[in-house]
């Protein structure tokens, strides 16, 4: 089953969309937001699923839907956490700063706190307050789940995970440094995230959900351009499961509370960093990872984070190449 909500209000109109992104139907006899399902899943997802199939065989009224038309599935969350699970992607970024990565990482969950009150459209611009802040993306696979208990086992986290989506995890790299000096974690280099027009629940993602990962590539392109396309379910350190029960560790999590994967990132299989797409490589699905190569290749970084009119895409494709959660696509705009 795929969900989206179109832009209304604050928190959106939830629809149910047809499998091939082309349809919908309004969820609003059963749950005006996606928000509102998830507070009561266990009457509304057998709803929403009848809905579902009515769209499929034609029995109630439908509207084209539209990818430019969606906020972000949840426009506003109760709880944003992200995870680090691709550690080659950690090692990568805190060795271009020359901060060493301490063995602790390969076996404990890196995971932060962002801002989750405004998240940004899959088609909105992102707003820029400087081109000097060193604006990146940085996609990346994200859950939203049911309530958690405190304390949960990674059985009993994976158990409540409800829908899959995308994440482009916009980052500000000039100014982590000076944060994370002050020893007390990130906030403006954090800004607005964007998520995929559609969330799917893991039953409709067939094989490609397995061992709690996506096991499918990854696209982003830069400028039109393919920048990276590693597999989500590759040299994923951490399943989903791990991270939901490392954020519950200490508290509970309510229910649409959106879990990050961190920014996905494969190595080369002769165990190397990894080469640029147009070396037939993996590529990148973030600017800072292919600058810290460049920099280990020739001494210094060569491609330049994000500037005004620069234009970011993230999708992932079946096997059939049809786009299973729609594109974010985002231009990069002054403010």
């Amino acid at each position: 089953m795929k969900l989206a909500s179109l832009k209304h209000g604050r928190d959106g109109r939830l629809v149910v969309v047809s499998d091939d992104l082309a349809w919908c139907v309004d969820a609003s006899p059963v749950a005006e937001t996606l928000q509102a399902a998830l507070d009561d899943w266990a009457h509304a997802e057998p709803k929403l699923r009848a809905l579902k199939e009515n769209l499929l065989h034609g029995s109630v009224p439908k509207e084209r839907f539209h990818e430019r038309e969606c906020a972000s599935p949840l426009p506003r969350a109760f709880q944003w956490a992200d995870g680090s699970a691709y550690v080659n992607h950690v090692e990568l970024v805190r060795k271009a700063r020359g901060a060493e990565m301490p063995e602790s990482f390969w076996t404990d969950p890196l995971m932060y706190q962002g801002g989750s009150d405004a998240f940004l459209g899959p088609r909105d611009p992102i707003p820029l307050g400087d081109e000097a802040w060193g604006c990146d993306f940085e996609a990346e696979i994200a859950v939203v789940v049911d309530d958690v208990k405190q304390g949960a086992s990674p059985a009993e986290a994976g158990a409540a995970i409800r829908l899959v989506m995308l994440v482009n995890d916009v980052s500000l790299r000039n100014l982590i440094p000076n944060e994370l000096a002050k020893g007390f974690g990130f906030f403006n280099a954090k800004p607005s995230s964007a998520f995929s027009p559609v969330a799917v629940t893991p039953d409709a993602l067939g094989d490609a959900w397995k061992d709690g990962k996506l096991h499918l590539p990854l696209l982003s392109t830069l400028n039109g351009k393919p920048f990276g396309k590693p597999n989500a379910g590759q040299e994923m350190t951490f399943d989903f499961p791990t991270l939901i029960a490392h954020a519950a560790k200490t508290r509970p999590l309510c229910a649409g509370s959106i879990i990050g994967s961190g920014t996905v990132s494969n190595r080369d299989p002769d165990g190397s960093p990894g080469r640029p797409v147009s070396e037939g490589g993996l590529g990148y699905s973030c600017i800072a990872e292919l600058r810290t190569v460049e920099t280990i290749r020739a001494g210094k970084p060569v491609t330049p984070f994000l500037k005004y009119g620069d234009r970011v895409e993230i999708e992932v494709l079946d096997a059939k190449g049809h786009s299973i959660f729609g594109r974010i696509e985002q231009e990069v705009v002054p403010l």
